[in-house]
């Protein structure tokens, strides 16, 4: 392997070109062009300015020897495991201090993060919308949120070798520093702090049916477990979650993410096939929901979108994931992301489908908001269920919540490392890292009894942050790869991006209109 740096501005540039043979400099009159490539299995280009010579690829270092360091991967305080990262800080945070994941490893992160408990509502969306538009709609949000997950793997590396290893960055990149800030900060850390919250109540809830299913009404000490509070049961969840997040980086998560991936899928395709071996309920429906009014049925329309949009997730961790994958010029983490997100999506695929076709044929609008399927599951068929299948499906909800949180987490632990280490200018101890992990532990725990109705909430902050999923991947594709104007993929983008961004509008104005005509149960502290 071999690299080649430089920048061709003047009649006057310097070539240094690294190999296993050592590391030469040729001085070139033309360009690069002039020099022969064909000693090299493979080569990397970095840019740097001759006036000056501290910016390589756009990153400034403290010092010129600093930046040459760089190059070579020779950095003060690298680790072995990452002796070629272009920013040293890269090598002290917990989504790249590892680079050896895998096609396996993403594919199993893909799963925990891409599969959650909003699969469980997608019947109520074809309540909504009726069979055809469902299946419509559904198909074609899968299409459009993949293909901006391609885009996104694609942007992570650019030409020169420079990878984009978190979304906020590619934000930046994209959109310059204020305007990407602006537009990614809040989504990023909502989708990532929120979900992690999110977990804690659905984590906690559940824990508290799991031991009232164990207890049923007779006599023991067990049973004293329905007297505790929901505020333990969240807090129960919490210590768990904490305990498991003392995992020093993203490609630790491995197995855990194995696990999740599992449970998720096993309680998923539970919930889907059980009912289809039983009797529907009586007087159902299939027919879209009656309404009092044009706006209440334009709003129902417009929350069925938004719950089939919303049961797509994870996005804000996708340049993370394949942040923990090796690259080389000869095999760029691109392909090995691209492989895993196929299969994962695949999988993702065999669970959303069935789940809202089967359970929409099943209990067609005796479908609720809160609960989704397995509400409905435990309403119509509780009583044909064994105690140990519905504390199976609790358990396995439990677990995954407890999975799924460690992959978002890590997203906000990068963060606070990135800012200490940025003003200490040295990677966090092992006692500043747990007790970042328990600040957070903490804030979450403190915003779930604060707000449990924050599922409530989901439509109305689902759709303000829409764009990241659906919107902000193609416009950073034409930013980035600065396709030409009204030509094919220009207008694709431009279409599909500006598309995002009008349906983000409509479904946070049918979120508020839902939210005023039927009201809000803030039941502040009181989970």
């Amino acid at each position: 392997m071999g690299e080649i740096v430089g920048k061709s501005n003047s009649n006057n540039s310097i070539i240094s070109v690294a190999d296993s043979m050592g590391e030469q400099q040729f001085r070139t009159t033309s360009s690069l062009k002039t020099f022969s490539r064909k000693s090299f299995d493979s080569f990397r280009i970095h840019s740097f300015d001759e006036e000056n010579p501290t910016i390589i690829d756009g990153i400034s270092f403290s010092s010129a020897a600093e930046a040459a360091a760089a190059v070579s991967g020779k950095w003060p305080g690298n680790n072995n495991n990452n002796k070629e990262e272009l920013n040293p800080q890269d090598s002290w945070l917990p989504i790249t201090e590892s680079r050896h994941g895998s096609i396996y490893s993403s594919v199993f992160h893909v799963l925990t993060s891409g599969i959650g408990f909003q699969a469980m509502l997608l019947p109520l969306a074809f309540a909504s919308l009726g069979w055809v538009w469902g299946i419509v709609c559904l198909s074609l949000a899968f299409v459009w949120q993949l293909y901006t997950i391609w885009v996104l793997v694609n942007l992570h590396e650019s030409d020169s070798g420079l990878r984009y290893s978190r979304f906020l960055h590619l934000s930046i990149a994209a959109f310059g520093p204020k305007a990407g800030k602006i537009m990614s900060i809040f989504p990023v850390m909502y989708l990532s702090g929120g979900t992690c919250a999110m977990m804690i109540i659905t984590g906690g809830g559940t824990l508290k049916l799991f031991f009232q299913n164990i207890c049923g009404d007779g006599p023991g000490l067990s049973c004293k477990a329905q007297s505790v509070s929901g505020v333990e049961w969240f807090l129960v969840f919490t210590c768990m979650a904490i305990l498991l997040a003392q995992l020093p980086n993203l490609n630790s998560l491995t197995i855990i993410s194995f696990v999740g991936a599992v449970t998720a899928i096993v309680y998923c395709t539970i919930l889907w096939a059980l009912p289809l071996g039983m009797d529907r309920p009586n007087e159902i429906s299939y027919d879209p929901l009656p309404t009092n009014s044009k706006m209440d049925k334009y709003g129902d329309v417009l929350n069925g979108i938004g719950i089939i949009i919303l049961a797509f997730r994870g996005h804000n961790v996708i340049l993370e994931i394949q942040a923990t994958l090796p690259s080389t010029p000869k095999n760029s983490s691109t392909k090995t992301m691209w492989k895993g997100i196929k299969i994962a999506y695949l999988q993702i695929a065999m669970i959303l489908f069935p789940m809202a076709i089967a359970g929409f044929w099943a209990y067609g609008d005796k479908i609720t908001f809160n609960g989704g399927m397995i509400k409905a599951l435990s309403q119509f068929h509780g009583q044909d269920l064994s105690k140990f299948v519905i504390g199976l499906i609790y358990l396995l909800i439990i677990i995954n919540c407890l999975c799924t949180f460690q992959v978002y987490s890590m997203i906000v632990f990068d963060n606070l490392e990135f800012r200490y280490t940025s003003i200490k200018k040295q990677p966090c101890t092992r006692l500043i890292r747990t007790v970042f992990r328990l600040c957070f532990g903490g804030l979450v725990f403190f915003i779930s009894v604060a707000f449990p109705f924050l599922g409530s909430l989901a439509p109305l902050i689902g759709g303000l942050t829409m764009p990241l999923t659906y919107s902000y991947p193609c416009f950073m594709w034409i930013s980035m790869k600065k396709p030409l104007p009204n030509r094919p993929m220009w207008l694709f983008n431009m279409v599909l991006g500006c598309l995002g961004l009008i349906l983000s509008v409509f479904l946070v104005v049918a979120a508020i209109y839902n939210l005023v005509d039927n009201g809000l149960n803030a039941n502040f502290f009181r989970p």
